[in-house]
C-alpha cells in the first residue's frame, strides 16, 4: 500500500493519497474488530463470558515500588478497598471504585487487564498483576460484569 501512495503523488494524482489513507484506516479498523471479535471468542470458551461494561476498582500509583507494596498487602489478607484508601494516589482513592465502565471508556493496556479478569469481592478480590499505563501503576479487580 506505501508504494502506492508513492507512485501516486510522483503522478501527480490529487485525491490519491487520500483514498490509500482511507483505505488502510479502514483495514486497520476491520482487523481490529476481528481480533476483538477473536479474542471474545476465545473467552467465552475459557469459562469467562464476554462482557460490555464491568464495575472495576483500581489502585494508581505513580511508583511502581508504592503498587508492589500495596500488592503485597493485599495478597497478605487486608481488603482491597482499605488497602486503595492508603494508597491510590487518584479520584477513586476511596475504596478504588470507578464504577460501571465499557469497552473503549479505559485506556488500553487497563482495559485488556480489567475484562480479563473474573469478578470477585474486596475481601477476596481476584486482581491484575501490575498494568503500566500513562497514568501510573495500577492493580485492578472486577466486582461485576455485564
Amino acid at each position: 500500500m506505501g508504494k502506492n501512495k508513492t507512485t501516486s503523488k510522483s503522478n501527480g494524482n490529487k485525491g490519491s493519497t487520500d483514498t490509500a489513507d482511507k483505505s488502510d484506516t479502514k483495514v486497520c479498523i476491520i482487523n481490529n474488530l476481528r481480533f476483538t471479535q477473536h479474542a471474545s471468542q476465545v473467552k467465552a470458551k475459557g469459562g469467562l463470558k464476554p462482557a460490555t461494561a464491568i464495575n472495576v476498582r483500581h489502585i494508581l500509583c505513580e511508583k511502581q515500588s508504592k503498587a508492589l507494596e500495596a500488592l503485597e498487602k493485599i495478597q497478605g489478607g487486608q481488603r482491597f478497598d482499605k488497602v486503595a484508601q492508603e494508597y491510590s494516589e487518584d479520584k477513586a482513592k476511596a475504596g478504588g471504585g470507578l464504577g460501571w465502565m465499557t469497552r473503549g471508556s479505559m485506556v488500553g493496556a487497563f482495559q485488556d487487564a480489567a475484562f480479563a479478569l473474573t469478578q470477585s469481592t474486596v475481601d477476596k478480590p481476584i486482581l491484575s498483576p501490575l498494568v503500566k499505563t500513562n497514568f501510573g501503576y495500577h492493580i485492578i479487580m472486577v466486582e461485576g460484569r455485564r
